[in-house]
């Protein structure tokens, strides 16, 4: 139970660390979180900051969720005994807790899009490369990435399922119910985005900075 615990505390405070934020006021000496749509991810560093600045946070954002998941893979080696699907599970939904919800930086963060497609990269990579091209299509098509993001989302659950007892993932197991989980907490995130395009009245994307 302890290395449970420990493996959740770990991924939580990797999830944390908001290079958004941290970024922008480096980059642009302000918080990104006082600009545009105020949430602390890459599709608002593009709009506030900027196309390098927006680039280096999605792999550092990205790199978040494949760290926390070769943690949890390294310990669940180390440790016979445990189970290794649930490390990497625990790990995986604590990393993006912790990025939507960041102890360092006043609970306010992102929406933990570019986190769960490094989580998807480590247990999945077949899964992720679908999810992630789907998720490009349709804000290529719709320019919404909010509407990528949902989309790719309700997929993963769905493609975890033609998945479900054969051994593609980084440690063997049922995935199902992990990948409802984080559906759903990528979803809830997006709540008010949705509301928006129900509405029409979502913004669509653009790559000129926000004055």
């Amino acid at each position: 139970m302890v290395l449970y615990i420990v493996i959740a505390l770990i991924a939580y405070a990797i999830g944390s660390i908001n290079f958004s934020v941290i970024f922008s006021r480096k980059f642009a000496g302000f918080d990104v979180r006082d600009k545009g749509s105020g949430n602390a991810g890459t599709t608002n560093m593009l709009r506030s900051v900027g196309k390098k600045a927006a680039l280096i946070t999605l792999v550092c954002d990205i790199l978040k969720g494949i760290i926390a998941i070769v943690i949890a893979y390294i310990f669940s080696r180390i440790w016979k005994d445990a189970n290794g699907a649930l490390l990497v599970q625990i790990a995986a939904i604590c990393v993006v807790i912790g990025h939507t919800f960041p102890i360092f930086f006043e609970f306010r963060g992102g929406k933990g899009v570019a986190t769960s497609l490094g989580v998807l990269i480590c247990i999945n990579w077949q899964i992720g490369l679908l999810c992630l091209v789907f998720a490009l299509v349709i804000m290529a098509v719709t320019r919404m990435v909010s509407a990528g993001s949902v989309t790719a989302a309700i997929l993963y659950p769905v493609l975890t399922l033609f998945k479900v007892g054969e051994k593609f993932f980084i440690v063997s197991g049922n995935y199902l119910i992990f990948s409802i989980i984080l559906a759903v907490i990528v979803i809830f995130n997006h709540r008010a985005n949705v509301k928006r395009i129900l509405e029409g009245r979502e913004n669509k994307l653009s790559f000129k900075k926000a004055n």
